[in-house]
């Protein structure tokens, strides 16, 4: 099968989502992605490593199911940066490679001796993509940040809450998804640059800038209409401003933890939801319009909560879909991954095997390509994992020496 990134290696440095989540794109396409970590503070560049969830009661730098999710069909090696042998060997490395990528805090990669002037001296056309919190640049770049600092300082937090309640941030890094996302895309444009020119480049690139661009129309209303988010009847995340939509929000259902979303575009829409629901309400003046079910959105959602409460979520879908009107019950994730039979086709939560872990699913990419696929089967590496296969096939180092490596606290 033809891999669209066969020939590219990189040396990678990322953890967590942020960093890591980007080379798992590559990987999947066929890049060889070299993982690199500490031998001395095991799992500590990466505390997903060790970290829930877990498949069963086994626990330890090995088992982290995050760690493994972000990071399949990647190889895993070990490297004592403390030591002159190791700092030589990630050379040799890197002068085999085309890309170095990191997303350390600001400064630690070059107060190792691997900042982008010493990397350009080991190869002249290397691509080095470093990604933290603020960037090199700045007067924050010396701040560390974590997911709720950067979702938080890019403005997100504020924008996520209902009328007269403190905001309630957007709960999972969603932040880490986009930056790893725009990680991603920013090494393939460099090394489209190096293609078309021979040069290689550092690509500074900051996660709360990639944060940032979440905003979407809450910026622009501000930089157009002087409007900020904070004003009275705002925000209420369950609603639609932009474009504007009313009834438009999420409306419990039958049983435990159910619920319905309808989003209701323009009065076409709401004459089909009427005949659907087919209670007197519907039918009043005071909803004809979407102007009047704009000001009267209060009143309409506990309206529609009442009828919602009597519905199995699934049918409530299937009726207003049949109408025309977008509905979409909520799921959990058991009711997408298991049992939405779009699952298998679609190939979303592919089962890999891990050395230790044994089968089990990861996430997929979203994208189906006809020519060259991603393919993801191998879970992601142990720790030091492909020492061995590593250093003898790069390198070509013989098992004695190697074995003088782990002796010496090298690897």
């Amino acid at each position: 099968m033809t891999t669209a990134l066969s020939t590219i290696r990189i040396c990678d440095f990322t953890g967590q989502l942020a960093g890591a989540g980007a080379t798992k794109w590559l990987a999947a396409f066929g890049a060889e992605v070299i993982r690199i970590e500490d031998p001395v503070r095991q799992g500590m560049w990466d505390i997903l490593r060790p970290m829930m969830p877990f498949k069963d009661e086994r626990r330890g730098v090995d088992f982290g199911g995050g760690f493994n999710n972000h990071n399949t069909e990647k190889h895993g090696i070990t490297l004592n940066l403390r030591t002159e042998r190791g700092k030589e060997l990630l050379t040799r490395i890197i002068e085999q490679s085309d890309v170095v990528a990191e997303n350390f805090a600001y400064g630690v990669f070059e107060k190792w001796g691997f900042g982008y002037e010493q990397l350009r001296e080991i190869k002249p056309d290397i691509i080095y993509v470093s990604h933290c919190g603020f960037g090199h640049t700045g007067p924050y770049k010396k701040y560390k940040t974590w997911g709720p600092i950067v979702q938080a300082m890019s403005g997100l937090t504020f924008t996520s809450g209902l009328p007269g309640m403190e905001p309630a941030g957007w709960g999972y890094s969603y932040m880490d998804h986009t930056g790893a996302y725009y990680m991603a895309m920013a090494i393939l444009m460099a090394l489209l640059h190096r293609q078309r020119t021979g040069e290689g480049q550092w690509v500074d690139m900051a996660c709360t800038e990639a944060g940032a661009t979440l905003n979407g129309t809450t910026l622009l209303d501000y930089t157009v209409n002087g409007r900020g988010m904070r004003r009275e009847g705002s925000p209420n995340s369950n609603r639609s401003d932009s474009p504007a939509m009313a009834p438009h929000g999420i409306y419990p259902c039958e049983g435990n933890d159910e619920w319905l979303a309808i989003s209701v575009r323009d009065d076409e829409d709401w004459r089909a939801f009427g005949r659907v629901v087919a209670a007197e309400w519907t039918t009043a003046d005071r909803f004809a319009t979407l102007e009047a079910r704009l000001e009267a959105q209060d009143e309409l959602d506990v309206l529609i909560a009442e009828w919602t409460q009597g519905l199995q979520k699934f049918a409530g879908e299937r009726q207003l879909q049949a109408a025309g009107v977008p509905a979409a019950a909520v799921q959990k994730p058991r009711e997408r991954i298991d049992e939405d039979p779009e699952t298998e086709r679609l190939g979303l939560w592919p089962t890999v095997h891990h050395t230790k872990i044994g089968e089990v699913r990861v996430d997929g990419l979203p994208a189906r390509f006809s020519k060259t696929p991603w393919k993801i089967e191998r879970g992601a590496p142990c720790l030091g994992e492909h020492n061995d296969e590593v250093l003898s096939r790069l390198l070509g180092l013989g098992p004695e020496e190697i074995d003088a490596l782990r002796e010496e606290g090298v690897i």
